[in-house]
């Protein structure tokens, strides 16, 4: 049975849209977690962007791309020679390093961004695509704004580029465009249209602003499309791209229908999506295909009747194929490190050392307040307790006065490295007191955006976990945290937004990719 690529664009494509940015420790753990997945390609960054995409880039191809049976590691570049360098410099420490260039090629994006004509634009892929090859035999192509362009034109950049030594051939739909019927005869037609097209694999990358990425990329496979670019979550620009678990779980479902199938294991797939909602503080929608906590719910009468006489009745996958947790009791107040640590694998976080130290120390303080740890509180505390512990301020002390008919007041005290700071502020609710009492001890004022707050299991003890987006003058970060107390929960989200907002990044050139 034929094989369909699985490239995955979660750290590049997803994590340059609004709200997904991660840090180069966040992309590390998240690279882990997609080669314990077994996708092929993880497209880590855009190197070129900024300065922490391509230290992030560099470390994914160097922690995880050197690991056994490791997935490509790919860095996109535009068609400029140094942007190609600068790819390569972070790409080529992986045992199978791949650059991905990409130009534009609709008329729309020659005129208006480009500004240059489609001689100069063939010309540029060209070489691009040469000096790519200078470098690594894995060289991918993209001509952006795909569904919009010129078809001739397109086909005559193709053919120039997989002449010049391009073995993928990607097309984009870059804005969302195309319907799955027309989608579907413009592959058929690149494949039988393109000189040399039987040298490389055909590869699609469809977004989502249409509701169609999903179906354009399924039609696409249907066309003769090998390859599939896609996110954990369906993150990305926009609306975002083609669902990487609606199309393996489509793949391996209809497997009698499509007749290709994956490497991805797919039990790893629930892990990853709640391990990327814990690193971004974005949770998906209760009714998301596949993840979402509804896709194994059954809340009518007829559809319970029928699920307890047979699964199949209502249930065309099983929760366990795609690594589901049955929301169990797992771990109490007497477990030991070694019952953490191994639960902890189980669940996708390899801790050693320090790390499991302090993830065993947050699970005691957790288990003392808590009767019963569920999976979903071992994961919210661990991705917690990484945020928390990055150079920055950490809660020391904390108390609230709060109620009907009093000034919600709170005192705090934040340790940074060997220094202890303690301050008071008052607010119009607890929340609003905590973060007056911060900003007073930081000398910054941030104003919040957005804040959101879910439990992570049911019950009257279950851990909160905040997710919220602070403006500090004109530069707008994200935070999260996890506690049994909700004000603390908020109180660690704002110190997390605090200790990204020192890290040091730099800004991002405006072109985005495909």
């Amino acid at each position: 049975m034929e094989r369909v690529i699985i490239f995955d664009t979660t750290l590049r494509d997803g994590e340059q849209s609004p709200g997904f940015s991660m840090n180069t420790m966040e992309k590390l753990e998240m690279a882990r977690q997609l080669a314990r997945l077994q996708v092929d390609v993880i497209e880590a960054g855009f190197p070129i962007s900024s300065d922490d995409d391509f230290e992030a880039t560099r470390q994914v191809a160097k922690q995880v791309g050197t690991l056994d049976n490791a997935p490509a590691i790919c860095g996109l570049s535009r068609v400029g020679l140094g942007d190609i360098d600068r790819c390569w410099e972070a790409v080529k420490y992986a045992k199978k390093p791949r650059i991905h260039t990409f130009v534009a090629t609709s008329d729309i994006h020659l005129k208006y961004k480009l500004r240059k004509s489609r001689a100069e634009v063939l010309k540029a892929s060209v070489e691009a695509v040469r000096h790519a090859r200078a470098y690594c035999e894995d060289v991918e192509f993209s001509p952006e704004d795909a569904s919009r362009s010129d078809f001739d034109y397109m086909c005559d950049v193709l053919s120039a580029v997989i002449e010049a030594g391009a073995r993928t051939i990607n097309i984009p739909d870059t804005v969302g465009y195309a319907i799955p019927k027309e989608w579907g005869e413009r592959i058929a037609r690149i494949r039988s249209s393109v000189q040399g097209i039987d040298k490389a694999v055909l590869s699609v990358h469809c977004h989502n602003d249409l509701g169609q990425a999903v179906a354009n990329s399924l039609t696409a496979v249907m066309s003769g499309a090998r390859q599939v670019e896609c996110t954990i979550n369906g993150i990305g620009e926009r609306a975002g791209n083609a669902s990487l678990e609606e199309i393996v779980m489509a793949l391996r479902t209809r497997k009698d229908f499509f007749g290709v199938e994956t490497r991805v294991k797919t039990e790893e797939i629930f892990k990853a999506s709640r391990l990327l909602s814990h690193i971004t503080g974005i949770h998906v929608q209760p009714n998301k295909a596949i993840v979402g906590e509804n896709a194994f719910a059954h809340e009518a009468g007829i559809h319970q009747d029928g699920v307890l006489k047979e699964k199949l009745t209502y249930e065309i996958m099983r929760p366990e194929d795609i690594g589901r947790p049955s929301n169990k009791l797992v771990l109490g107040k007497h477990s030991g490190r070694h019952a953490l640590a191994a639960r902890l694998k189980d669940l996708g976080f390899a801790l050693a050392g320090p790390e499991l130290d302090r993830a065993y120390k947050a699970f005691k303080d957790l288990a003392d307040r808590k009767k019963e740890v569920y999976d979903e509180d071992l994961m919210a505390i661990v991705t917690d307790e990484a945020t928390q512990t990055a150079a920055g301020y950490e809660i020391a002390y904390l108390h609230v006065i709060s109620g009907t008919g009093v000034v919600p007041s709170a005192t705090i005290k934040l340790k940074k490295e060997d220094q202890v700071f303690q301050d008071s502020g008052v607010g119009d609710g607890p929340v609003d007191a905590v973060l007056a009492a911060i900003d007073a001890i930081t000398g910054l004022k941030g104003r919040l955006q957005d804040y959101s707050l879910r439990a992570a299991t049911s019950g009257k003890d279950a851990i909160g976990e905040v997710s919220m987006k602070v403006d500090f003058d004109g530069t707008v970060v994200s935070g999260k945290g996890s506690s049994t107390d909700v004000i603390e929960a908020s109180a660690r989200a704002y110190l997390s937004a605090l200790n990204r907002l020192a890290q040091p990044t730099v800004q991002r050139v405006k072109e985005v990719g495909p």
